[in-house]
């Protein structure tokens, strides 16, 4: 009983080693079924025991599975029972339903033998139920506008959880713990102070119609506004509306690439740039102007304004983006996609076709809605008001109109 016991031991130990390596010396072995392997190696050890210079060392890693089964087969003993070995044949195990699975070759012939082999070496390809071969293309890495695209997600899951935490339970205070009409204010102020950096990417783009419009406005709002805390220039009557524009959208407007996506921490979604354009756009006051624009007094409290206002602006957007599959990639997806429709829009060109994320993030259809027509399409995205506020008109309008 102990030889028996060693024999059942050893017999499983070479036999998981030999099939979960995958060796091709055990290729015929791991075909046999592993009770099979058990039932052979018993019933020889009680015929008779092995001659002592047939015995195998079954301790000795050097010692092929296969090759110490077969030795005890082989081993000098009495014969065994008629019949009792002759239907041994390999077990062909298989996930797929049992209706479906092909007769098993037997293994000792060499017709079954080379079968066995093909079948280990070919791949059939998917097909659909009409027969059509089904091919997945697909590449592996990070998407080619987000090169990193994990420290852009670490940043963003940090960033999440930091909004989650803090600036939107602060955002909402601001909005509910403020009269509208104060708060409205505030953010007419800070809008006002962005007039200057507006009139002078339109001019530097070549658009002197928006350019004396913005002037316009900030010398309206700046007197009758009361320092821009009253936005009279956009009341009926005068009718100029307010259109952000920026040092990113110049350089978008001259061919610039947008670059590789960032997520940043306070900036949230950009570009490289973005990032480089904003950066001019913040230097405009303090650098030309100076005093007060270059003081603390100034910058803390224009970027708490701005950046809550910022963070109203998209909540809807955010709530939205967060039901999605995957909120990092819609996120960047739509923020890339407006940012290429707006800057077309600014050069007078045709948009892009929007992706389907975008015009769900933006409420035009549902999730999992077909695309509409491409009228509805921009009748939908031109009504609404995009963070970037171009409200550029189409790209089949006349120079005049557009300038």
């Amino acid at each position: 009983m102990e030889r028996v016991a060693a024999i059942k031991v050893l017999a499983t130990h070479h036999f998981y080693k030999a099939c979960f390596t995958r060796s091709p010396a055990t290729k015929e072995f791991c075909l046999l079924d592993f009770r099979t392997v058990m039932a052979v190696s018993l019933a020889l050890t009680a015929q008779a025991p092995l001659a002592a210079e047939n015995a195998v060392d079954f301790t000795s890693e050097l010692v092929a599975p296969q090759a110490a089964v077969l030795a005890v087969a082989q081993a000098k003993r009495p014969a065994p029972p008629v019949d009792t070995y002759s239907n041994l044949i390999a077990v062909n195990w298989s996930l797929t339903p049992g209706q479906a699975q092909e007769p098993t070759p037997q293994s000792g012939s060499e017709e079954g033998q080379q079968e066995l082999e093909e079948e280990a070496s070919e791949t059939t390809p998917a097909t659909d139920e009409d027969g059509n071969e089904i091919i997945v293309d697909g590449s592996y890495g990070p998407p080619e506008n987000d090169p990193v695209e994990a420290l852009n997600y670490e940043s963003y899951r940090i960033t999440q959880a930091v909004d989650d935490a803090v600036v939107e339970p602060v955002a909402y205070a601001y909005r509910d713990g403020l009269p509208g009409p104060f708060r409205d204010g505030l953010g007419n102020i800070v809008r006002n102070l962005g007039e200057p950096v507006n009139a002078l990417n339109f001019l530097l783009q070549g658009k002197i119609g928006k350019t004396i419009e913005t002037l316009t406005r900030l010398l309206i709002n700046s007197t009758l506004g009361i320092g821009g805390l009253f936005d009279i220039a956009e009341k009926p009557g005068i009718g100029l509306p307010y259109r952000r524009n920026g040092f990113a959208n110049t350089l978008g407007f001259y061919g610039v690439d947008s670059g590789a996506y960032l997520y940043l921490p306070f900036t949230g979604a950009t570009s490289v740039r973005d990032v480089i354009g904003s950066g001019l756009d913040q230097l405009v006051l303090p650098v030309a102007v100076g005093a007060p624009f270059n003081t603390p007094e100034y910058t803390i409290p224009y970027f708490i304004v701005s950046s809550l206002d910022a963070r109203l602006e998209v909540d809807a957007e955010l709530a939205r983006i967060d039901q999605t599959v995957d909120p990092y990639a819609a996120r960047r997806d739509t923020y890339l996609a407006r940012r290429e429709r707006e800057i077309a829009l600014l050069r007078g060109e045709e948009p892009p076709e929007p992706p389907l994320i975008l015009l769900e993030v933006e409420g035009v259809i549902e999730p999992g809605e077909e695309r509409p027509s491409d009228e509805v399409i921009d009748e939908a995205l031109d009504n609404k008001s995009p963070p970037a506020e171009l409200d550029f008109e189409r790209g089949e309008m006349s120079d005049d109109q557009i300038r």
